[in-house]
């Protein structure tokens, strides 16, 4: 086999190309990891909208155009941004929301769930202790050596402003708070630090807000511009700085323990029992709970039962928080609530674990106004209204219902797809409020925290299965075409030794017959002619290298190819045919019916191969005066007839000699039928009936593929009288 030689300029534009694609993957691969790419960044928390962050723990939701935290959970993040991001600064607003810490993250790296369970630094305001917190987390934590307590201390329901930044390996964070006019900072310079990573929000112990997320590329003189600040002495200043307004009630959390069991009620008791005693008749009574949801309703538990707690009067409360309702008793089927309540809040603790069961332990109302954990199949998803998403399961038999609100943005509404396995964490509602008496319970989930994707929807679904079936014939469609292109090329391969071997004969054996012949002509002349015996010997050896020349000759022609490179199978028979009868008498006829199609190479080079012997064997053994060709065209065969008014043999009589066996032969290799008609004096008539691969259509293709499945791998092998070289 000759493979094609690669010219220069090919071998030129491949380099080219393949400089190219290098360039471009490092070229792709520096703006990936620059470390500016992204900056600078502000949130679209006003918008709605916080696709970007990524929650690990808490629960995290947009209220207000701002990012809140629900949990009393230690170490909730929220991240986003690039780890290759550098020297850079973050400044956002931060309210706490219990006696613990929030604040906001920078160059971090390896997060995952847990307290202190990344690399990087943390920037944050500390209820407990009134101080601005700077410290490097290593999942671990070690907190700055030189910080100092904030003059007028740290209060929860109260706008902070922070900035963080990192330069180099100089860490430096500032605070300005509503009543000083001058920024508290103070900073670190680590000199083994983390070089680079994304931000985060941050809280420890107590729940938070953020707003106005910005972060920027930190240079040289901002570096110098916190150090000068810190520099500077701190005076306490009386002068009130205007906050940004938020709608909060301020409360001081972190009361104490004993104080708050002092000025409350002695006559508490649990929720199971005031649900028995309040049946039948009104009754005002005291109890204590754990707050399990605030939106959209106030749910609280206690070790007993849970109850709803419809317009409470009090302060702003979050999840994790401990009360004490006073409040008229109405007593439900399953549950309590609470009228009229007053509600006051005694410390802050971390949320209620859920209680596991299963969707029909969950119908019985048995857990109804309680927290639990549900697992089951999404079946159905719709919005609700205030934008909340409805989601409709089944746990087998049962069906039930779950509504959350959309949390941190809509990104989980088109996440979810039908079929997927969750774990629900909510509180289980029996209220017709929200069953309409269609389903036995519901589960109000406080954020999409409280949803986990156990398992995806099974593959076998119908549209994969579609998917999957077209996909499967799309491939076995490109496999027919390229093993189609291989059969093209080794048969052109094939060809081309054909032709080449032609050659070689041609000046080769042909020649030396040539001049053999010559050279024999040339010694029977020269010899005297009284020598008869010896003329004959040397005319029969004239007429042996005469026939060898012939035969060589027409051996040359059978193997050549050129015929059919430059025009159809007709015309090279007709100019194959014009040759061997030049200078005789035999008309030859040319007929072509149907419309003129393109044949692949194989079967064209077979059909003419047959009617170049046929055309031969007419003009040598028959002595015909007649010599018709025709050629017909048909949507999915060729059929060839050579037809002479010859001297005609009886078929069947052993005048089947090598050349019509060899036409046989030539037709099986291609599916064909080869049929022989003849009669002494009548002449003979030879027909070969090729299958053609159909015209093949967007929507036709499917059919034929199938055929070729069934017949190539159901049958064995093709039928001979079907159209079975479609791939051809």
């Amino acid at each position: 086999m000759k493979f094609p030689r690669l010219r220069p300029g090919k071998a030129a534009v491949g380099l080219l190309g393949s400089l190219l694609l290098v360039l471009g993957y490092f070229a792709l691969r520096a703006y990936l990891q620059s470390p500016d790419r992204g900056l600078p960044y502000r949130d679209s928390f006003a918008k709605g909208q916080s696709d970007e962050w990524r929650a690990l723990g808490g629960a995290w939701e947009l209220v207000d155009g701002a990012m809140r935290n629900n949990s009393d959970e230690r170490g909730d993040k929220l991240l986003t941004g690039s780890p290759f991001w550098h020297n850079y600064s973050i400044d956002a607003d931060v309210t706490v929301l219990g006696n613990g810490d929030a604040g906001i993250m920078i160059r971090s790296n390896n997060e995952e769930k847990g307290v202190n369970s990344y690399s990087g630094y943390y920037a944050g305001v500390r209820v407990r202790d009134g101080v601005l917190v700077l410290g490097r987390g290593e999942h671990g934590w070690l907190e700055a050596a030189n910080e100092r307590p904030v003059p007028g201390g740290i209060h929860p329901f109260q706008w902070y402003h922070l900035k963080l930044l990192a330069y180099d390996c100089n860490i430096f964070v500032a605070l300005t708070s509503p009543t000083r006019s001058a920024p508290f900072s103070f900073g670190i310079n680590d000199h083994n630090c983390i070089q680079s990573g994304r931000i985060g929000l941050r809280s420890y112990a107590a729940g938070g807000i953020w707003r106005n997320v910005v972060v920027r590329p930190a240079t040289l003189q901002d570096l110098d511009a916190l150090l000068n600040a810190s520099a500077v002495p701190q005076q306490s200043d009386t002068a009130n700085v205007a906050a940004p307004s938020l709608d909060l009630t301020e409360q001081r959390y972190g009361l104490d323990q004993q104080s708050a069991l002092a000025d409350s009620s002695d006559n508490i008791q649990n929720i199971a029992s005031l649900r028995l005693a309040s049946l039948g008749k009104p009754l005002t009574a005291t109890t204590r709970g754990v707050v399990i949801l605030t939106s959209p309703r106030l749910y609280i538990e206690d070790p007993t039962g849970g109850a709803y707690i419809p317009q409470p009067a009090g302060p702003l409360l979050k999840v994790g928080d401990e009360v004490e309702v006073t409040g008229e008793l109405q007593s439900g089927d399953f549950s309590l609530t609470i009228n009229h309540a007053a509600v006051h809040l005694l410390w802050a603790r971390s949320p209620i674990s859920p209680v596991s069961v299963t969707a029909s332990q969950a119908s019985t109302g048995k857990y109804d106004a309680s927290r639990v954990e549900v697992q089951g199949r999404l079946v159905g998803k719709s919005r609700g209204p205030d934008n909340t998403i409805l989601l409709d399961l089944d746990d087998g038999p049962q069906a039930f219902r779950a509504i959350l609100n959309p949390g941190r943005s809509d990104y989980l509404f088109t996440r979810l797809n039908l079929g997927s396995v969750l774990r629900l964490r909510g509180i289980c509602v029996g209220d017709p409020a929200f069953t309409h008496n269609l389903i036995p319970f519901v589960l109000l989930l406080s954020s999409t925290e409280d949803l986990d994707v156990i398992a995806g929807p099974p593959w076998w679904s119908t549209g994969h299965l579609i998917a999957l079936a077209v996909g499967l014939l799309l491939l076995t469609l490109v496999a027919v075409i390229v093993y189609n292109r291989i059969e093209h090329w080794r048969l052109r391969t094939v060809l081309e030794e054909r032709g080449r071997l032609a050659h070689e004969m041609h000046d080769t054996l042909a020649q030396c017959f040539a001049g053999i012949g010559f050279q024999l002509q040339a010694i029977r002349n020269g010899l005297p002619e009284e020598t008869g015996t010896l003329h004959q010997q040397l005319e029969l050896a004239s007429n042996l290298v005469r026939h060898s020349h012939e035969e060589a000759r027409r051996s040359i022609a059978t193997l050549r190819s050129e015929d059919l490179d430059s025009q159809d199978i007709l015309s090279a028979l007709e100019g194959v045919a014009h040759r061997m009868v030049d200078g005789g008498s035999v008309q030859i006829i040319i007929e072509r019916e149907g419309d003129q199609r393109s044949i692949p190479l194989r079967i064209a080079d077979t059909i003419f191969r047959i009617g170049q012997e046929a055309v031969a064997n007419a003009v040598r053994h028959a002595q015909p005066t007649l010599l018709t060709l025709r050629l017909t065209y048909s949507d999915d065969c060729v059929r060839l007839e050579v037809l002479d008014d010859g001297a005609g043999f009886e078929p069947g009589t052993g005048h089947q000699g090598f050349g019509i066996r060899g036409m046989r032969r030539r037709a099986q290799s291609i599916s064909a039928v080869f049929s022989l008609q003849s009669r002494p004096g009548h002449g003979t008539r030879i027909e070969i009936v090729a299958p053609l691969p159909p015209r093949v259509t967007l929507v036709s293709w499917p059919k034929h593929l199938l055929r070729y499945i069934r017949e190539y791998w159901i049958d064995g092998g093709p039928k001979r009288k079907s159209n079975s070289n479609f791939y051809r």
